[in-house]
């Protein structure tokens, strides 16, 4: 704890976060009538609140925290690198040792089509360089009308401007007049939300076969890029039908155009590869990249480019003008390289696939029998469940209940974090987490469910 921490307590801190702190995504009149839960430290898969209280942290800060907190070994590795280069840019002719090294240890665990990247400051800022490389590259190519990227609703991509515009998040878009012009959207591959009466398997083939129409509407000559992430994150984990991505891989190779996965969430070991392209058999032109790279010790994103696409940049494009002040900043690139020593040195990524993301997949799956849960699913170490109020139909509550955000509140006041999503309830753990911790989680979540219920009897909603 910082000694400022130590010094305040809980509401002189909470005062001087409504007197100064303007906090992401929030209506801060609400925020400030409340009250903001003050986190002052961290260890393993636990967070600790001003309070002292001990709380699981379901979802790795913003699916982030890979490794868990508390990991010595970056503080160190951090520190080292700020003592001996602090800063420098790689703009005008310049590198450095970090950056260099991440750059080839990143291009040795992507799909082995792919060997460059371009590093950014956050996943965010990773896909407005997406935007930028993916016009870049069919201008150069002498082809500037293949200008449109079609992308998903519901998506999620960031919150600047191009990436709220690639994202289909419709609360953004109302903020700022976005989307931005040559973006389009389709439907996402939701089943239990939006499939109806058709089995998961036929929705899958008709939510990709929507990528199919989009393209003959505006035009093969006039898309540039299809953008999606292999899960859907943000927007209610979304676990595509098993028919979905080979159908995607179908109608790309038919068409010229290029694929991006979003693997900020996905990346880094999250389904138990290191890519969720990987996992599902996607062949991706762009791969951005953020979270999971430095496990949250230092802000740092970046773009995984194909060879395919640097090729081009480098024989035709001349001068991209694009780039950060903090592109490849050393210490963050010096803390993402230690960060995959742990990952590997852990085996994590095997961890995660053969017995950590199965066991807590396994008792996920117990969820279901709860009154208030029409659906459990999940990939690896990333699973949401479905409130419902009534299973057989899959009806909601209505925006009226606000039944997700009384569950999520419910959730963290008894000890875990888990993330609303309208109805929908995700988690998106730590890798390291034990079989003893995913056991504490799902006793959480089910006392969480259990409250939840009790307050909408107690409201008479049910």
């Amino acid at each position: 704890m910082t000694h400022a921490a130590q010094n305040l307590d809980t509401r002189s801190l909470q005062a001087l976060d409504n007197a100064h702190y303007l906090h992401p995504f929030s209506d801060h009149k609400s925020l400030r009538e409340k009250g903001a839960r003050m986190i002052v430290r961290a260890e393993g898969v636990y967070i600790w609140d001003s309070d002292g209280n001990r709380i699981l942290d379901g979802m790795a800060g913003l699916w982030c925290t890979n490794i868990g907190y508390g990991e010595k070994r970056l503080a160190d590795v951090a520190y080292a690198q700020m003592m001996e280069l602090p800063y420098y840019n790689s703009f005008f002719q310049c590198a450095h040792p970090p950056v260099v090294e991440l750059a080839k240890e990143i291009a040795a665990l992507a799909p082995e089509h792919m060997n460059q990247v371009f590093f950014t400051g956050s996943g965010s800022e990773s896909n407005d360089t997406v935007l930028r490389m993916v016009r870049h590259y069919w201008s150069v190519k002498g082809q500037p009308e293949k200008f449109t990227i079609i992308g998903r609703h519901n998506g999620y991509h960031g919150s600047t401007v191009a990436g709220a515009s690639l994202g289909g998040m419709k609360a953004m878009h109302k903020q700022g007049g976005l989307p931005i012009p040559g973006i389009h959207h389709i439907p996402q591959p939701y089943w239990f939300g939006e499939g109806g009466d058709l089995s998961p398997e036929a929705f899958g083939i008709q939510a990709a076969q929507e990528l199919e129409k989009a393209i003959l509407d505006i035009g093969e000559d006039k898309v540039a890029a299809f953008i999606a992430e292999p899960i859907q994150g943000a927007g209610d984990v979304v676990i595509p039908p098993s028919t979905y991505w080979p159908e995607i891989n179908r109608i790309l190779a038919k068409y010229d155009i290029l694929m991006i996965a979003d693997e900020v969430i996905c990346g880094f070991g999250r389904t138990g590869e290191w890519f969720g392209s990987q996992y599902y058999g996607i062949k991706p032109d762009f791969m951005p990249i953020a979270k999971g790279m430095t496990s949250g010790y230092m802000p740092m994103g970046g773009v995984i480019v194909s060879d395919r696409v640097a090729n081009v940049f480098e024989e035709k494009g001349g001068d991209f003008n694009h780039g950060y002040t903090y592109s490849g900043h050393p210490v963050a690139a010096a803390v993402a390289l230690e960060n995959l020593k742990v990952i590997k040195e852990k085996n994590l990524i095997h961890y995660v696939k053969s017995d950590i993301g199965p066991y807590l997949q396994a008792k996920w799956q117990t969820l279901v029998e709860h009154p208030l849960v029409g659906e459990a699913r999940g990939v690896g170490l990333v699973a949401a469940i479905e409130l419902v109020k009534d299973k057989a139909t899959r009806t909601r509550f209505g925006e009226n209940v606000g039944i997700g955000e009384i569950c999520r509140d419910l959730s963290v006041e008894n000890g875990l974090v888990m993330r609303a999503c309208g109805d929908t309830m995700i988690i998106s753990p730590p890798l390291v987490i034990t079989h003893e911790e995913v056991d504490e989680l799902i006793e959480e979540a089910w006392l969480a469910l259990e409250l939840t219920l009790s307050h909408l009897q107690a409201q008479g909603v049910v």
